[in-house]
């Protein structure tokens, strides 16, 4: 068995024009990191960016380009994880540790994906609401049914191609920075030399833009998603199995989450930027409503300001809410030995549909409860951020046992910024509770 390694050199003979085809041929295999990466950008993720730099302006900044490096090595774990064992995380958690551990941290996703899928449809909803003027809970109950349906009646690899082209309405955020007057190096001294004061407030709103990005969804999203993108490809198998494989396989897995975590965090970087160049500028620090939150675009899409924002929160919600649903689903299906995957019909795994139909009705209920959506997807980053913690923690453990990894244990690189990113995620969540 060759030795754990994420290096290889092509033979210098090979004619440009092969490298050439082989680079569209791995621009073409983009898939987990990159679909990832998007859904990282959900309502969620535009209601959090959003309130920090409508409270913050520019100070929040800084979390961006210091997030990138982490969430980029927990998520090259977690896909690691898939590939190299030919199963899903929970799968190997339970192969770790106890099975009660595993039904605690198994049973702490659900619970956070519940109330994420819950904001996620009320926010979708409300936006539909801004450019109807009516219907927000019939356009949640709407937008439920259809994510259900298309998980349970359309193969994943059928649908996955279009959901890439979901989140292009989030580039509007980016457009907006070139119409209006930005101190571009006031900008970039914030971004390295934020002024901060440490009170709760400002820890809580690390804990959800750290929530928010690097979400407990994501890890077991992407682990899994390897193993159906591997059963689904006669040519491949798990790494442990099929060892000569490893050197495409880990270069296209580390490839493929530093394009989708970058795709994110370029997002969330503007749309920080923009609410505090448009929002926070006008005095607007606390944003209540949907409606608040779209007059971030209006230097831009002026009236369609409303059209625009609703088009980026319902694009990236039904890219989000399957994934919501179908991490759960994987981790519950997996810790129970249960029938998995997207490829199969209803049919063929009961459990597992029927648990991401439960995550989907059961989110519903947040529509109904007092808290407007831009507020329940704030909270539900702030749930995520502490719930992340203990399952990063085991995930790391996994990553970095050659009992299940074999040869391919995380890297050196992986295993210092995973375990960065799980201390610093904890420091912050203690932090918050203590001052507050």
């Amino acid at each position: 068995m060759p030795p754990a390694t994420d290096h290889f050199v092509r033979p210098p003979s090979l004619h440009p024009n092969v490298h050439r085809i082989r680079r569209a041929a791995l621009f073409h295999r983009l898939g987990p990191g990159l679909i990832t990466g998007a859904a990282d950008d959900d309502p969620g993720g535009i209601a959090t960016y959003s309130q920090a730099g409508a409270q913050m302006g520019l100070q929040m900044l800084w979390t961006v380009p210091f997030s990138y490096p982490l969430l980029s090595a927990i998520q090259m774990i977690s896909a690691r994880i898939g590939r190299v064992t030919g199963r899903g995380l929970a799968a190997n958690l339970g192969r770790v540790f106890p099975r009660p551990i595993v039904t605690v941290l198994v049973g702490l996703l659900f619970i956070a994906n519940v109330v994420n899928i819950g904001a996620d449809l009320a926010a979708m909803g409300a936006a539909a609401e801004l450019v109807l003027g009516w219907g927000q809970h019939t356009f949640t109950v709407l937008f439920a049914a259809l994510s259900l349906l298309l998980q349970i009646l359309v193969p994943y690899h059928r649908y996955v191609r279009y959901l890439k082209w979901l989140t292009l309405a989030l580039f509007a955020y980016v457009g907006v920075v070139f119409t209006v007057q930005i101190d571009w190096s006031e900008v970039a001294l914030r971004t390295v030399l934020p002024q901060l004061a440490f009170t709760g407030a400002t820890v809580t709103m690390v804990v959800a833009i750290f929530g928010t990005t690097i979400s407990p969804y994501l890890f077991f999203w992407q682990a899994s998603e390897e193993v159906e993108d591997e059963e689904a490809d006669p040519t491949t198998g798990p790494l442990l199995s099929h060892p000569e494989q490893a050197p495409e396989q880990l270069s296209r897995i580390r490839w493929d989450t530093y394009v989708g975590m970058g795709f994110a965090h370029l997002i969330a970087f503007f749309i920080m930027l923009t609410t505090a160049v448009t929002l926070n500028a006008a005095g607007v620090t606390d944003i209540e409503t949907s409606a608040q939150a779209a007059e971030a675009l209006k230097p831009i899409a002026g009236t369609l300001a409303f059209l625009l924002f609703s088009l980026g929160i319902i694009g990236t919600g039904l890219l989000a809410v399957p994934i919501l649903a179908g991490s759960a689903a994987y981790a519950i299906s997996e810790s129970q030995g249960w029938k998995i995957g997207l490829e199969h019909p209803a049919r063929e795994a009961v459990g597992f549909y029927s648990v991401i139909g439960l995550a989907t009705v059961l989110g519903l209920a947040v529509d109904y409860s007092p808290l407007d959506p831009i507020k329940a997807l704030f909270w539900s980053a702030v749930l995520n951020g502490v719930i992340a913690v203990p399952i990063m923690a085991a995930m790391m453990v996994v990553a970095s046992r050659r009992h299940e990894m074999g040869p391919f244990i995380a890297t050196l690189g992986q295993r210092i910024f995973g375990w960065l990113a799980t201390a610093i995620m904890a420091a912050a969540a203690v932090a918050m509770f203590v001052l507050w």
